[in-house]
């Protein structure tokens, strides 16, 4: 789908809130609330808008400490990177899992408690997932930037 400065505007907008009105959103593009209505929807359809979420704060729900691990496989058989990535999508603590080039396969990035929830995950969750060759975690410090948002 070809967007145009209208429909990247709008996008825009819905990425900063998308709990704005209908109304408030034709407001700001200069258009009639149907206008940006029949929008929305042609770029939901489309899949321009894949869904709408609330975004946490993960101290405050008990996931404070932020880990990206890295994830090498030893061995790259179709049947044995299916299955890891099957049993991935299984683990709640994993948030984001991206097959990459490079020295390693994967990265996870995953939200927990703590290093002791951590610790736990690893032991009991990760390295019982076979065929993983070997792992590196990186521990967040401070998150300097972080956004959802992509830009049009």
């Amino acid at each position: 789908m070809k967007l145009d400065a209208t429909d990247k505007a709008l996008l825009r907008l819905l990425q900063q809130d998308a709990k704005q009105t209908t109304k408030a959103l034709a407001r700001q593009i200069a258009l009639s609330p149907t206008a940006v209505y029949e929008r929305i929807r042609k770029l939901e359809k489309e899949g321009v808008i894949d869904s709408y979420v609330a975004l946490l704060d993960a101290r405050q729900v008990d996931r404070g400490l932020k880990v990206f691990c890295q994830i090498r496989l030893d061995q790259h058989i179709r049947n044995q990177v299916q299955q890891f990535e099957k049993e991935v999508l299984q683990l709640e603590e994993v948030v984001s899992c991206y097959h990459i080039g490079g020295a390693y396969d994967y990265i996870l990035e995953i939200c927990v408690a703590n290093m002791e929830a951590y610790r736990e995950f690893m032991v009991g969750k990760l390295t019982a997932i076979r065929h993983i060759g070997s792992t590196q975690s990186s521990f967040v410090i401070s998150q300097v930037k972080h956004t959802t948002e992509l830009p049009l």
